[in-house]
Formats: structure tokens, sequence, C-alpha cells
């Protein structure tokens, strides 16, 4: 009797299936194995921040005002990111996470500066900055009501140390010891 030797294209076809077989259990084996090094977190929701920069005398929107964002945390801040508004006085970011803290400074040339501190609570806000023209300097030279008087310090209690010496009077101007 006499025994079949396979072909050399069925030789050929069963190596092709048996190392495809063989990758693809690989393959499916591979998939299961614990995943090595850094694990991918994804970025935090986001908020988009409108700042709208407008004269406090008339509403029209102030254009090439810096805005700058300081974001907080703990209480420090963590750098800052600035951006110039636009013709409509609108600066626009999306980078601050919900949930943060961003101390907001606004500097436009011929208005006094504006600070403030806002909560990121949503996934969009608008914020609205009057700008107003800076006051009249204070001159210590100038008489001022005291009731209206901003800043500074406060006035010291008088002490002893602060009040001008006094000169010894003379025998003459005391009056007689009886």
């Amino acid at each position: 009797m006499m025994h079949a030797v396979p072909s050399r294209k069925t030789f050929r076809a069963l190596l092709v299936a048996f190392l495809f077989a063989v990758s693809l259990s690989a393959m499916l084996f591979a998939q299961d194995q614990p995943k090595r090094g850094r694990k991918y977190t994804p970025p935090p929701a986001t908020s988009k921040i409108t700042v709208i920069v407008v004269k406090a005398t008339n509403g029209k929107p102030v254009e090439n005002a810096a805005v700058i964002f300081h974001p907080m945390k703990n209480g420090k801040d963590e750098g800052n990111l600035e951006l110039k508004t636009n013709e409509e006085g609108k600066a626009i970011i999306d980078v601050i996470p919900i949930g943060d803290t961003v101390r907001l400074q606004v500097v436009a040339s011929g208005f006094q500066t504006f600070g403030d501190d806002y909560e990121i609570t949503t996934d969009s806000k608008e914020i609205t900055v009057k700008m107003k023209h800076p006051d009249r300097q204070y001159s210590i030279y100038e008489k001022h009501d005291e009731a209206k008087q901003q800043g500074g310090a406060e006035p010291a209690a008088p002490d002893q140390t602060s009040q001008p010496a006094q000169k010894p009077q003379s025998d003459a101007s005391k009056p007689p010891q009886h």
C-alpha cells in the first residue's frame, strides 16, 4: 500500500493556514495583557468665557484692551493667559477648566485697571467689564473732606512720642505756690 504524499500546493496552503491561525491567536492574546506605560486621562471639561469690555460712560466697546486670565490653584497664581479685545470689545477663551477660579485683569490705555476673581461653574460664562476713566490724582496740598477720603493708612492714635516736646515754663509764668 502506498501513502499519499501531499502536493506542494497543499503543503503551502496548510502552512499558510497554520501561520495565520498562530498569528491570529497571538494578536488576540496580546489584547488581554495589562497595559504598560502612561495611562491616558482625558482633559477636564472646559468653559467658554466671553469677556466684553465697554466704557462705563457710554457703553461703547473698548478695542485692544489687554484681558489677562490668571488661573488660581489653592489661592496661588498658576501663570497667565493674555488676550486682546476685538473691535466689538470681546475676548473669548475656552481652555479654563470648569470648577477653577480665575483672576481676571483688564488693562486699557486711558482707563483704570480692572481686576476681580470669578468661580467658573458652568460650561459658558459671559463677563461684562465697565471701564472707568481714572479719578483725579490725590494731593496732600489740597483741603479734603475727611469723610470722603479714600485709601491710604488710617491715622495713628496720638502717643507721647509723636507730640512735639513742650518747653519748660519759666518761673515767671508759674502761678505762685502758697
